[in-house]
């Protein structure tokens, strides 16, 4: 249970690591004049890749992943359930923590307040999916106790 809780607080974490990532990447790239015009056909096309990608990822994500943890409950034995629910944590993180990376990448490079709002969507979204102990233990319904 706290491998599993440690592993999970790293790759939460390592989502903001990825945001700092993407701001230093896109204001590199802003001072070498690397701009996508938001009125271009590029640009409106990146940006509707983007919202879409956020308006149906987080809650299809959340919701699949909820779901799931409901089949995980009915598994008897409480390391088995930890198991796929530390996978498909880390992989719900990973999509979460995209459209921040994605939304905060393109501010920089399309200057559209648009991008920042997408990011600002998903880091609710990566809010909701912080791990901890007393989570864990409520969504697969865990005999552990909290030390």
């Amino acid at each position: 249970m706290n491998k599993t809780f440690k592993k999970l607080t790293f790759v939460y974490y390592l989502m903001f690591v990825a945001m700092i990532a993407a701001v230093a990447l896109g204001y590199y790239c802003l001072k070498n004049g690397f701009l996508i015009d938001i009125k271009s056909q590029t640009g409106i096309t990146i940006q509707s890749i983007v919202i879409l990608y956020i308006i149906i990822s987080l809650p299809l994500s959340l919701y699949f992943f909820n779901k799931m943890t409901k089949k995980w409950q009915l598994i008897e034995n409480d390391t088995e359930k930890l198991r796929p629910y530390e996978k498909w944590s880390i992989i719900r993180l990973f999509i979460v923590g995209f459209g921040i990376f994605a939304g905060i990448f393109l501010y920089y490079l399309m200057q559209s307040q648009s991008m920042l709002f997408c990011a600002g969507i998903s880091a609710i979204g990566l809010f909701f999916c912080k791990p901890t102990k007393n989570k864990i233990i409520s969504e697969l319904d865990l005999n552990f106790e909290i030390t």
